[in-house]
């Protein structure tokens, strides 16, 4: 009787453990994906244009709130000449879903800018979609928009 309970203990066990493996796996992505999503926050208010090209896609299309899309190298020119220059920058109420190779992040941006040497402030909202390339989770789109009132 007591073995006959320890195997169906041991089976209980190994089933729970496989249940959650899917669980654990996306956790692990959705930290990379975060992980991935802070190291371009820095380096959009401290450009690093190798690292902003690490973390974005050749094939980026990137939109703005005001409906202006660009491509990776326009995005990486303004932040590079100052066209675009963040002074500060806060993620707020972000949300992450892995699936499969890509990744759904959506939430507020909120910071102070100088772009072109004009001081200002920013808050808009932001769905970005990342895509896991060779093994790394690069920006592949972005579109923010305005909070409604």
């Amino acid at each position: 009787m007591f073995k006959k309970f320890t195997l169906l203990c041991g089976a209980l066990a190994c089933t729970m453990m496989i249940a959650n493996a899917p669980a654990a796996a996306a956790g692990k992505g959705e930290q990379a994906v975060e992980a991935a999503v802070e190291k371009l926050r820095v380096v959009m208010v401290d450009p690093d244009l190798k690292q902003l090209e690490a973390l974005t896609a050749k094939d980026l299309s990137y939109g703005h709130s005001g409906g202006k899309v660009q491509t990776q190298a326009e995005f990486i020119d303004d932040l590079k000449t100052g066209a675009s220059d963040f002074v500060n920058m806060k993620l707020l109420d972000q949300t992450v879903k892995v699936v499969g190779d890509n990744a759904i992040v959506r939430h507020t941006l909120d910071a102070d800018t100088n772009d072109s040497g004009k001081p200002g402030h920013v808050t808009i909202k932001v769905l970005q979609v990342w895509q896991k390339q060779h093994g790394h989770w690069v920006l592949l789109a972005r579109q923010a928009v305005r909070p409604a009132n």
